[in-house]
């Protein structure tokens, strides 16, 4: 064969043997991602820790003795639903669990414990019990982050004993059972008409104070008042006083502003030496005598009249 032939056959012969090589290479390597462990085990034993992230050769990969297991040390998340636990007062709660958390020892984590994520729901659920059971159900709903720090102190011991840490714990949701829900319901409703009719008593306590308050300041204010007008009356008849002329004027003249013509009879400078009341209202009087006195009304008003003799 010419060395042209030769060349051509290595050609084919190395187009087949490469994709062959590379199947029967392909079951001897494992390949790690990033963030990633993997664990070799031989019959059952921990062989090797594979941490560099990438492709590793192992001869025997594809024996059936040899075993992989791979493990995320990223941070992990695990939700735990309908945990029920009973608070302080005997209510039930039933509570849903967020947590956080990241393997730290792969070998732990695969060896120390069966199935660490199967008994983290068990020993949260011990936890939650042993932490909401010394508060109420309206303490736990106003501390909730204090209590997820005090759930996550108590879980992160033990799960650092499997090669776990927990990052954080979170009360995700609170809830009651239904029929405890409609007593409770019904109580907040109690307690909210028993509110409103303090508020409503309060007021009108408020409002009587009020009125009592400004009805004793009125009376005080409308006391100063009256007090005032008899020493102000005073002081005027001490100025009128001064004028002799001034105060008999004045005196006349309240004497005419009490005279009612339509109701009394005034007599003005008539005595008893000279007539009496039934004489004088017998009297004509005459252009003279007009005015000696004077007389308002009919007939029909004397009968019912009032006399006030007056000196003039």
């Amino acid at each position: 064969m010419s060395d042209q032939a030769w060349f051509v056959l290595g050609a084919l012969i190395g187009a087949v043997a490469l994709p062959v090589a590379t199947l029967l290479l392909l079951p001897l390597r494992v390949y790690v991602q990033e963030g990633h462990v993997t664990l070799v085990t031989r019959f059952g034993r921990l062989a090797r820790t594979l941490t560099r992230p990438g492709w590793h050769w192992l001869p025997d990969r594809a024996l059936p003795w040899l075993g992989l297991h791979p493990t995320s040390l990223r941070s992990q998340f695990r939700h735990i639903e309908d945990i029920a636990v009973n608070d302080k007062s005997g209510t039930t709660v039933v509570a849903d669990i967020w947590i956080e958390l990241r393997i730290t020892d792969p070998v732990k984590a695969a060896f120390a414990v069966d199935d660490w994520d199967a008994s983290l729901r068990h020993l949260v659920a011990h936890s939650v019990a042993s932490v909401l059971a010394g508060d109420t159900f309206d303490e736990i709903l106003q501390s909730r982050e204090e209590l997820g720090s005090r759930l996550a102190a108590e879980i992160g011991p033990e799960m650092q004993r499997w090669g776990v840490q927990v990052e954080q714990v979170l009360i995700q949701r609170l809830s009651l059972l239904p029929e405890v829900q409609e007593l409770l319901l019904a109580s907040v409703a109690a307690k909210l008409l028993r509110a409103k009719a303090d508020i409503e008593e309060a007021g009108r306590q408020r409002v009587r104070l009020l009125e009592a308050t400004t009805e004793e300041q009125t009376a005080t204010l409308t006391a100063q008042a009256k007090s005032q007008y008899p020493l102000a009356v005073g002081r005027a008849y001490a100025q009128l006083a001064q004028t002799p002329e001034l105060l008999h004027s004045y005196q006349q003249l309240y004497e005419l502003s009490q005279i009612r013509p339509h109701r009394a009879t005034v007599f003005r400078g008539v005595t008893d030496h000279d007539f009496r009341k039934a004489e004088a209202m017998m009297l004509v009087p005459t252009g003279e005598e007009s005015g000696s006195f004077a007389q308002s009304g009919s007939a029909d008003v004397h009968s019912q009249a009032r006399f006030d003799l007056t000196t003039a």
